[in-house]
C-alpha cells in the first residue's frame, strides 16, 4: 500500500515489483498476490489493462490511519481512558497537530468562541452560554 499511496496513481504489479527490488529480492507472484489480497479486502480497485491490472488506492493513507484509530478506540471498554493513554503517548509536535485538527473539525465559530472566552479546550464555556441567554 505504501507504494500505491506514494505514487497516487494507478500502478501495475511490474512497477511495484521493480521499485521493491531496489531494496530486496522479491518475486513477481508475491507482489501480485499481495495486490490481489488488497483488492479482495477493498483497499484497492483495479482495472484491466491488456493482460495485467492497474491498481489504485480506494482511500488515502490518512483515511486508512483514521479508520485504524477509530477501530481500536471503538473496541475499548473505556474509550475516555484509551484516549487519555493515547494522548499521553504523543510527542509535543503530535499534540500540536491534534489541536490544529480539532480546530479544523470545530470550524471557525467554535474556535472563535473558545478564543473569546480565553479557553482552548474544544468545549463550550457554560458560563458564557448562560450570559448569552440572559440567565
Amino acid at each position: 500500500m505504501t507504494r500505491v499511496w506514494k505514487w497516487n496513481r494507478p500502478v501495475t504489479v511490474r512497477e511495484v515489483l521493480e521499485d521493491l527490488q531496489q531494496e530486496r529480492s522479491i518475486a513477481y507472484t508475491t507482489v501480485m498476490t499481495v495486490l490481489d489480497n488488497l483488492h479482495q479486502k477493498g483497499w484497492v480497485r483495479r482495472e484491466a489493462e491488456g493482460r495485467a491490472y492497474r491498481y489504485e488506492a480506494v482511500s488515502t493513507r490518512a483515511a486508512y490511519a483514521a479508520a485504524l484509530m477509530n477501530d481500536a478506540w471503538s473496541q475499548s471498554d473505556n474509550p475516555a481512558a484509551a484516549l487519555v493513554a493515547f494522548f499521553g503517548m504523543m510527542s509535543e509536535e503530535q499534540r500540536l497537530a491534534l489541536r490544529d485538527a480539532v480546530r479544523i473539525v470545530q470550524g471557525p465559530e467554535t474556535s472563535q468562541a473558545a478564543a473569546d472566552t480565553g479557553r482552548d479546550t474544544g468545549r463550550e464555556n457554560p458560563g458564557s452560554a448562560q450570559e448569552a441567554d440572559g440567565r
